[in-house]
């Protein structure tokens, strides 16, 4: 398949000028599957109402069948079609944080959205890109979209166009161009059929974040949990490199020069580099300990980085404090990880 790339980055005040904007359309409209950027991570779209194209989206990532789609919209008019009623304590959440990196699973109305964008459930996870690339995008196509991350499944998600071209070209039908994302990590899910709300996919709208909105609405959930999942991310091993990772907690000392360290590279914030042997391979996370919103924004960039070098054979990774605004990148990072985590004294 030849994949066509439109580059959108000059366009982003003003998408309508873009003179191939309607050949996007199409695409879309017409089976297709294009990877667009969004404020999170890039997503591989596909019309949430045409079951071929869906299922498309699931043979070029190589998805399980099972694990349920968000949609995208540009408008909450738009919810009308297929969601089942909305409560006001979830309206006054999307009076907040619409457009945001935050999605709604919310009750589905049957009969317009294909039957394979749910994954088999009844009922929907929703939301609204800030990204003002992929907002116009949305608002231009004026169709719900389905668009898991642009990746091939379980692999780290694309924050760049170059990490989308990598897994996908000749895979999909196209990729618009819309540089890095801003935020780097998936958007918080939050499941509204049920009170308390739980999340079922932590991010960068935090529990702390909702509940100054409501006050004591929040359960606390297992984003790990393996039976029938509600949201992306659930189920599957997911956000891994290729290279073996593990995380390192409570690293107090210098850790002294030794030839193990030759292919092995450390991924730490800034300010504690002068605790990592010297001969070993150093990427920045982030400036400190306390710079979680630069951990976000860079961690998929960083994994994507690790398996492009041949000189790399393991990776170590820096555990934050468990807080609520550290929750989401350690949940990305114990997926991708797959939960191999050691004490700093160890090493």
């Amino acid at each position: 398949m030849n994949t066509q790339i439109w580059d959108l980055r000059k366009y982003e005040e003003n998408v309508v000028k873009y003179p191939k904007l309607n050949e996007i359309k199409e695409t879309l409209l017409n089976d297709g599957l294009v990877a667009i950027p969004t404020e999170t991570v890039y997503g591989l779209g596909a019309n949430a109402r045409n079951e071929h194209a869906v299922r498309k989206i699931y043979e070029a990532k190589g998805r399980p069948s099972d694990n349920p789609l968000i949609v995208h919209i540009h408008q909450r008019e738009q919810l009308e079609e297929f969601v089942d009623g909305i409560d006001e304590r979830v309206s006054k959440l999307m009076d907040v944080f619409w457009p945001g990196p935050i999605s709604f699973i919310l009750p589905l109305k049957t009969g317009y959205l294909c039957e394979k964008v749910t994954g088999g459930l009844n009922s929907i996870a929703v939301r609204m890109p800030s990204h003002k690339i992929g907002r116009a995008l949305l608002q231009y196509i004026d169709e719900p979209i389905a668009a898991p991350s642009a990746n091939l499944s379980g692999r780290p998600s694309p924050t760049k166009f170059d990490h989308v071209f990598q897994d996908l070209n000749g895979k999909v039908d196209g990729i618009v161009n819309g540089d890095q994302s801003e935020e780097g990590l998936e958007s918080t899910v939050l499941d509204c059929t049920q009170y308390p709300f739980r999340i079922a996919r932590p991010g960068s709208i935090t529990t702390s974040m909702i509940e100054q909105v409501l006050p004591g609405s929040i359960q606390k959930a297992n984003y790990f949990e393996k039976d029938k999942p509600i949201a992306p991310g659930m189920k599957y091993k997911h956000y891994s490199p290729d290279t073996p990772l593990t995380i390192v907690e409570n690293l107090t000392h210098k850790i002294d020069n030794n030839e193990k360290w030759n292919d092995v590279v450390f991924i730490f914030p800034i300010s504690m580099k002068y605790l990592l042997p010297e001969n070993a391979q150093f990427i920045p996370l982030c400036d400190d300990e306390q710079d979680i919103k630069g951990a976000n924004h860079n961690l998929y960039s960083v994994l994507h980085s690790i398996d492009s070098s041949n000189d790399i054979k393991h990776a170590y990774i820096y555990s934050f404090e468990k807080k609520d605004q550290s929750e989401a990148i350690m949940n990305r990072m114990l997926k991708a990880a797959g939960n191999e985590v050691i004490e700093g004294d160890e090493l």
